[in-house]
């Protein structure tokens, strides 16, 4: 390989404060997001069902509502690179706030969309996908984040900071769920204001960003970056050696896991009967887990395993989660099921597996696909990672979703995920050995 590793380029006085800085403006973005997950699944199901003959369970319906949850992911995958790519150009901070600046605005217009009464569920379900794919765009500069990290890590430390970036994805995942189910009681019926809170978090972040967050990236990356539209990247990152079974494995083990987390509401509400209330402190735990697993577990591990072994252990717990979760959705199923009781107290540790195997899967990979590439092209190659993740949760809904739907004890989509995960372990000793194919190592 011609290109060598060159170390990144920072201006922030502080790396250690560019890192709290960053993470502290992605907990509260996602605090936003995090509102807003649970929720939407059930709504966009309520309008499908006002509009198409058989609801959701139609197949005009099921594949809207689909399409919905897809649209999110859709917009990553298509714009990650393209951030990535430009932050690597002209710096980090004003990517960061203008997809801060977009969420103020896509989360406001899902708040409006909300507001719609049921006579108006096509202009709602207009609006819907409108706000999603607004805050999919928006949303896309999270590779840029992951960027910084890069620019302010050294090699050998970069899995730590990619797991504190995902320990903000989990205080998002923890908090933002608990707003939402705490002030719905509140206000019953004004599914409005999860949309208005994610706004105005999302304002939050963006005015902390604009007074705090520095710049860690000099303007004038690789050449590439000139071009916003351009798969040199993707062509780079998948004939690498070093680099292209790393993003395969994250591709192939993201879809496995997307198949199943995009039923989790409605598994909860199946198997468990929860209302949706409820349902936020499912997705509350789920956040407390992703939490603590990257920010402590992880953490104080990562010292001790290197990145494709924490990948390995990623992928052996998430297929045994994910397919014990299908076991719940079999036994909920049944003519003499489990009382409730049993059923959560099966439910929570079986996710909190699955969960722990993502939280060892995720960070390993971006910290080796960043370790992997050149120092110039960090935003690019982390999109083009990002673009792959947002690939498979495009297929993963509308694949998850089908499955789900197909049978009555909806036990498809875990059997698919968790084969789906055991079938990418071959890679692993393919990804340990390519550590000595990284660029500019002997």
């Amino acid at each position: 390989m011609s290109e060598t590793l060159s170390p990144p380029q920072s201006t922030a006085p502080s790396s250690r404060s560019a890192l709290i800085i960053v993470f502290l403006v992605v907990v509260i973005d996602l605090l936003g997001f995090g509102i807003v997950l649970p929720l939407l699944p059930r709504l966009g199901d309520a309008y499908v069902n006002d509009l198409f003959a058989g609801g959701s369970k139609g197949a005009a319906g099921g594949a809207i509502l689909g399409m919905l949850m897809a649209s999110f992911s859709l917009m990553q995958f298509l714009f990650a690179p393209a951030w990535g790519r430009l932050s690597d150009r002209i710096g980090r901070r004003p990517v960061l706030l203008v997809g801060l600046g977009g969420s103020v605005v896509f989360y406001a217009l899902l708040a409006f969309a909300l507001a719609q009464p049921p006579a108006k569920a096509g202009l709602a379900l207009i609006l819907l996908f409108a706000a999603r794919i607004g805050a999919g765009i928006a949303g896309a500069t999270i590779a840029t984040a992951q960027a910084v990290i890069a620019d302010c890590t050294p090699p050998e430390r970069r899995k730590q900071g990619m797991a504190l970036l995902g320990a903000a994805f989990g205080i998002g995942f923890t908090v933002g769920p608990i707003i939402g189910g705490v002030s719905l009681p509140f206000f019953p019926g004004q599914h409005w204001l999860v949309g208005a809170i994610a706004s105005v978090l999302s304002l939050c972040a963006l005015v902390f960003g604009l007074l705090r967050l520095p710049e860690t990236r000099l303007a004038g990356g690789h050449r590439a970056a000139r071009k916003l539209v351009n798969f040199d990247a993707v062509r780079w990152a998948l004939a690498t050696p070093a680099v292209a079974p790393v993003v395969w494995t994250f591709f192939l083990a993201s879809l496995g896991f997307a198949s199943f987390e995009v039923t989790l509401a409605l598994l909860v509400g199946d198997s468990l009967g929860l209302d949706e209330s409820h349902t936020f402190w499912i997705f509350a735990f789920v956040g407390a887990v992703l939490m603590l697993t990257q920010g402590f577990l992880y953490r104080r591990l990562a010292n001790r395993v290197s990145e494709p072994t924490f990948m390995a252990m990623g992928l052996a717990l998430m297929a045994l989660g994910v397919l014990a979760l299908g076991g719940i959705s079999w036994l909920a199923a049944q003519p003499d099921r489990p009382s409730f009781g049993l059923l959560l107290g099966l439910t929570l540790p079986v996710l909190a597996v699955a969960v722990v195997g993502f939280a060892f899967l995720t960070p390993s990979a971006q910290a080796l696909v960043s370790r992997r590439s050149p120092g110039d092209r960090q935003g690019e190659i982390l999109g083009v990672n990002q673009s792959a993740s947002a690939m498979a949760r495009i297929l993963g809904p509308v694949c998850g979703l089908a499955l789900y739907k197909a049978t009555p004890n909806h036990l498809l989509p875990y059997i698919f995920g968790a084969a789906l995960l055991v079938l990418m372990l071959p890679l692993i000793p393919r990804i340990r050995r390519a550590e000595t194919l990284v660029p500019g190592k002997s």
